[in-house]
């Protein structure tokens, strides 16, 4: 067994009772079905130690308004204990337009930071050493723009590109089933998300190229099924994708990640994400011929649900929260964000976002859940309720490649169908009472409406944006900025990776918005 220099002495419960990491049944079936944690199919976890060496990282998705405002933001979280950013961007950065769109207008810094440029980048992450933290970024259609301005910043401060690590979500093909921030046709989007695995390969080995989704596809309306199928079909379709342009499977699959959402149902929570390591395990070693058993690991972030929150009662969004969290605690994550009490009426303010983090916090240093590996195994309702969500998933995933695989399947309004049943039938259940969500359906208390201290996003910060822009556009070498655009809709049209010309129009200044309009100019819009 290896060594690892634990985070605790001893591991005991509050009477002396000694906690061992994990027990084995010892049966055949046992280790066939669950393995050991740390091994082949991974269903008990992906670490041999789990949280008794290291806890999950502890992340705060936060960004709002101005890159001044979310610098001042992501400081406040680093000084109150979070380990790792995660970082949300408005929806004109999500969609590739500048700030000074028309289409942009009443958006700019809404439900996140608004990035034009480089420079917003320079301010965003100003007194931030980014080879100290690790950072997500929820960006997909302009991921590679993203990925290259955090790139040019670590080379401004001198960091080794080798150590520098985070995670880019990066997965379009969810946009098409379940959310809408795309831009390009899904052909092309796969041509940037193979182009980013092979970049990153080379040039950042330490980071997590793409972190496929399934928590919008759940907070779309699916249940867990369909949550663990359809996005294990992207999966499946961004390792093909990959192949096809020649890269071996052992040299990028180690850092493909995965982020799923934390739902109230505790128990199919946790059998939800030892189903899928498993399937998962089984797709890369026996369809995929993955030989690295790091290929066949499934590690993944969790956020709680966003849905589940309710604008009644907001203070019960901290009962719901701390289960879902927990939830995924005892599902192994790698990495959790949970959300805050009032984020069903706006953006969260420091004091909610501090009781959200804190949640965090007491379930790793208090409740004694991380002081084991896998309390759950051989639970006879766990296994059995994991057997019947990997039966389920596999059953959609034998679908899907019937019909021609998950971007088919897209084109069909598979995914989109069967998600929007299951939305229906679930809403059916709360307008019939079927479904309780008290505070909302039952246990309702219209006499005494909340006064709440809600985060607003003041409205000059667009104006502020645009003459930031502006200025940027100004000052910098247009001529550069010209044959930069220009060389990059050359490389569009040929078939080299696209990322060294990306990053070269990033250091020169070019906005998102240019970036994003020179591909547009070569392969059209979805």
């Amino acid at each position: 067994m290896k060594e690892f220099k634990n985070r605790k002495a001893k591991f005991v419960t509050d009477s002396g009772i000694e906690i061992p990491a994990f027990i084995n049944q010892n049966t055949e079936e046992y280790k066939t079905k669950l393995g050991d944690p740390g091994s082949y199919p991974f269903t008990r976890g992906v670490h041999e130690q789990m949280y008794r060496s290291r806890f999950w990282t502890m992340r705060q998705y936060a960004g709002f308004g101005s890159a001044e405002e979310s610098n001042k933001r992501y400081k406040f979280l680093l000084e109150q204990g979070t380990t790792g950013l995660s970082i949300a961007f408005d929806l004109p950065t999500q969609i590739g337009y500048d700030s000074d769109e028309p289409i942009a207008e009443g958006e700019i810094g809404k439900v996140g930071v608004a990035i034009d440029t480089l420079k917003d980048m320079e301010i965003l992450f100003d007194g931030i050493t980014l080879d100290k933290i690790t950072t997500s970024m929820t960006i997909n259609a302009t991921a590679a723009v993203l990925l290259c301005m955090y790139v040019a910043i670590a080379k401004k401060q001198g960091a080794d590109l080798k150590k520098i690590s985070g995670t880019i979500q990066n997965d379009v093909l969810k946009e098409y089933i379940a959310r809408g921030t795309y831009i390009y046709p899904p052909k092309h989007s796969m041509r940037l998300i193979t182009d980013i695995f092979a970049w990153c390969n080379q040039n950042l080995p330490s980071w997590n190229t793409i972190s496929i989704s399934g928590y919008h596809i759940r907070e779309a309306g699916s249940n867990a099924i369909q949550e663990v199928a359809f996005t294990l079909a992207d999966a499946i379709a961004y390792i093909e994708s990959a192949q096809k342009a020649g890269l071996d499977v052992d040299k990028f699959a180690s850092r493909l990640s995965f982020f799923f959402n934390g739902q109230i149902n505790f128990l199919e929570e946790i059998a939800k994400y030892r189903a899928a390591r498993r399937i998962y395990a089984k797709i890369m070693k026996e369809r995929f011929n993955a030989k690295s058993e790091k290929s066949m690991m499934l590690r993944f972030h969790c956020q709680t649900a966003g849905s589940s929150l309710t604008a009644q009662q907001v203070e019960n969004n901290v009962i719901r929260t701390t289960i879902e969290a927990m939830g995924a605690v005892m599902g192994g994550c790698q990495s959790l964000h949970t959300n805050s009490k009032d984020e069903a009426l706006a953006l969260p303010t420091e004091d909610s976002v501090t009781t959200a983090l804190r949640t965090q916090q007491v379930i790793a240093y208090e409740s004694g859940i991380a002081d084991t590996v896998d309390a759950f195994a051989g639970s006879y309702y766990i296994e059995y309720l994991t057997d019947q969500i990997e039966k389920g998933a596999w059953a959609y995933l034998n679908k899907i490649d019937e019909l021609g695989g998950a971007v088919k399947c897209i084109e069909l309004n598979y995914q989109q169908d069967e998600i929007a049943v299951s939305a229906y039938e679930f809403e059916k259940e709360i307008e019939s009472g079927e479904r309780v969500i008290v505070g909302v359906n039952k246990f309702v208390d219209e006499d005494h409406p909340e006064k709440l201290d809600l985060m607003h996003i003041d409205e000059a910060i667009g104006r502020q944006q645009i003459e930031k822009l502006k200025k940027v556009k100004a000052e910098r070498n247009n001529e550069e900025v010209k044959r930069d655009l220009e060389a990059l809709k050359n490389a569009a049209e040929g078939t080299d990776n696209l990322l060294p010309y990306i990053l070269k129009c990033v250091e020169s200044y070019c906005s998102i918005g240019e970036i994003s309009n020179t591909l547009r100019g070569v392969w059209g819009e979805y």
